[in-house]
């Protein structure tokens, strides 16, 4: 399948008479996707009851007879406000006890049935008029899960569907209060109906409170997708999406996923460096245009994995978004850098967003393919460029992964909730490891940590989990080289408390964590040999071979067979030389990349991405600032050009 383009469209924005000309503008740059509808529901049903549906049947015929695809969005993630006269407390309310009032989008609590019947209303009447529409080729539900902390709600909505949710699983109070130690503090219960939500106590509530809150909420998400997901089943074949985001794990999407065919997330690079990625100043200063070599990269594979495979970007950043602390424009070129590392990574389609600058409210300083006057904005030229690029471009198709990364969202709520040191977070550990494997010139693949099957991949990384699934643990012993966990691996039950025997309980593997630190920014534990750990150390017993000791003489790492434990958070040259190491026992060809260089290889085609403002020449050839370089894999092609 050759990749594609498209773009985020929003026709009750524009008069209709410029319809046509936006769709045939929209073709001849290449585009063959159009995703529309996701924020139309005042303009679909005005008043309760009152369905305007004239207006988009001729919208997505406009776009059809143009030669677009449609991808139609349903429109719950901007409830009316009759909405909210209908059902008062279907707001969601945040930790601090506030309601989270109408005037913006994602404005409700994801436990609130009334909501949910009338979400699952306004999808049967959408997925029954254009289920079977033939300009109708994929579908969106809602809109950016978990965008702007909606994750979880306290509300009365939210309390009431808890209580019931932990009564299904733990059946009795006193299997809860033995579940999660209730003794300590007094804390236990004589009914569910005593149970609050876990926020506003004098101090930090119970952590097996908080992680089954965290459980319940994520079901919360999968439960209201998959009513939508049921309806629009039941009247189209056409795949059904989700757009993720960057850096949102609040709840689990693995399982969210698993219930449509494909996967989509959100590409803002330069946003991103800017509100969601610890980094030094020199590293924001010198990717202030292009956004961080890794964070796209990261969420690619990730929801590649989310989508077993199938995956697209849904919005791709065009120009200079509006949210962010600060906006700087994209250097030249770097649209089309994104747009191919997306497909370099295998996916289906990139769409920008939006098309036309939008002239008013509150995304009115967000750029588009055109600007607000539909002048063409630079990102359209750039847009053009590798939609003919596409057309002469060779099968790229997909390649597994020289190693394998194990990402976990349950152990990123374990350790938001107990992080013991101010500065651990799951999502910075992981994210660590994974960029010392693109350094090295790796491919990643990203496993949902129930995976049972370790045996295509000589190196498996697996550092923070929570708890060791029983299918992963199972697997271990499939993977024919080496499986590396890192710090605090295992160190928990899944009712939150420290197991016994001690962590971290690998197979094969007798070694047992008996105390652990953490280290404030500054602060750096040396090992032996050159390197240190920061952020976290562990001290070890046990009979297990010590490969790396710290300085201490304290074990930092060991190993037996296919499993090996590193008892702290590695400087990150400290990571690459550890993990360069293991890829050289096990004959992984590693590379030693700058800062600004990536590779990534597919079935066909070695593409290297430039992310620096400043060309490199690497091994003879030389990539352009905010450039992109493919050469056909020797034993596929022997021709090359610069893209």
């Amino acid at each position: 399948m050759k990749p594609t383009l498209g773009v985020c469209y929003y026709p009750e924005h524009w008069p209709e008479d410029i319809w046509p000309q936006d769709g045939r503008r929209m073709v001849e740059a290449g585009l063959t996707w159009v995703r529309i509808g996701e924020f139309a529901w005042s303009r679909l049903e005005p008043a309760p009851g009152h369905y305007e549906f004239g207006w988009l049947d001729r919208a997505i015929a406009v776009l059809g007879k143009a030669g677009l695809r449609v991808v139609l969005g349903t429109p719950t993630a901007t409830p009316p406000r009759w909405m909210i006269a209908r059902h008062p407390d279907m707001l969601a309310v945040d930790a601090q006890g506030r309601l989270r009032k109408f005037g913006s989008r994602r404005h409700y609590c994801f436990s609130h049935r009334g909501y949910l019947e009338d979400c699952k209303r306004i999808v049967t009447l959408l997925a029954e008029r254009y289920g079977r529409n033939p300009h109708v080729a994929a579908w969106q539900t809602d809109n950016e899960y978990g965008c702007h902390d909606t994750t979880l709600s306290y509300s009365d909505a939210a309390r009431a569907a808890f209580r019931d949710w932990l009564g299904q699983k733990y059946q009795s109070p006193d299997m809860l209060n033995r579940a999660w130690g209730n003794v300590f503090w007094s804390m236990e219960y004589r009914s569910f109906d005593e149970i609050d939500l876990p926020n506003l106590t004098v101090t930090e509530p119970n952590p097996a409170h908080v992680m089954d809150f965290r459980r319940f909420a994520s079901d919360q998400v999968v439960a209201f997708n998959r009513a939508q997901v049921d309806i629009l089943r039941r009247h189209t074949d056409a795949p059904i999406a989700h757009n993720y985001m960057g850096r949102v794990t609040d709840f689990d999407h693995f399982k969210l996923g698993a219930d449509m065919e494909i996967a989509s997330w959100d590409s803002y690079p330069i946003g991103f460096l800017s509100d969601r990625l610890e980094a030094s100043a020199a590293h924001k200063a010198a990717f202030l245009r292009q956004g961080d070599p890794d964070f796209q990269a990261f969420h690619h594979d990730l929801y590649r994995a989310v989508g077993r495979g199938r995956w697209w970007v849904m919005e791709q950043q065009p120009g200079p978004v509006n949210w962010a602390p600060y906006n700087p424009a994209p250097l030249p070129g770097m649209v089309r850098l994104w747009t191919w590392e997306a497909f370099a990574h295998g996916a289906e389609a990139v769409c920008y967003f939006r098309w036309r600058q939008a002239p008013f409210a509150q995304e009115q300083m967000h750029a588009g393919l055109l600007r607000p006057d539909s002048a063409d904005a630079p990102g359209l030229s750039e847009a053009r460029e590798t939609a003919h690029d596409l057309t002469n471009l060779p099968y790229i198709g997909s390649r597994d992964g020289d190693v394998a990364l194990v990402f976990d969202y349950e152990s990123a709520w374990a350790w938001d909730t107990q992080p013991q040191g101010a500065d651990f977070d799951y999502f910075r550990l992981v994210f660590a490891w994974y960029r010392a494997l693109r350094r090295l010139g790796l491919n990643v693949d990203i496993l949902p940590p129930d995976t049972g099957d370790l045996s295509r991949w000589k190196l498996v990384l697996a550092p923070g989990l929570f708890t060791l699934s029983p299918d992963l643990r199972a697997a271990v012993h499939s993977c024919p080289g080496t499986v590396l966990f890192g710090p605090r691996a295992n160190s928990k039950t899944g009712d939150f408390a420290i197991p016994d025997p001690l962590p971290p309980g690998l197979p094969g593997l007798d070694v047992r964590v008996t105390r652990v630190e953490s280290l404030p920014p500054g602060v750096t534990m040396d090992l032996e040999g050159g390197g240190g750990f920061v952020h976290w150390l562990e001290d070890m017993e046990g009979t297990a071979p010590v490969m790396r000791r710290r300085a201490d003489g304290q074990a930092a790492l060991v190993g037996n067979g296919p499993v090996t434990y590193l008892a702290g958070w590695p400087q990150d040259d400290t990571l690459r030389a550890i993990l360069r190491d293991l890829c050289d026992t096990h004959g992984i060809e590693t590379l030693d990349l700058p800062d600004a260089l990536r590779k990534r290889d597919t079935d066909t085609l070695r593409f290297w991405f430039n992310h620096g403002a400043h060309p490199i020449v690497w091994d003879g050839q030389e990539i352009p600032a905010a450039g992109v370089v493919w050469k056909a894999r020797a034993e596929c092609y022997t021709k090359s050009r610069e893209i």
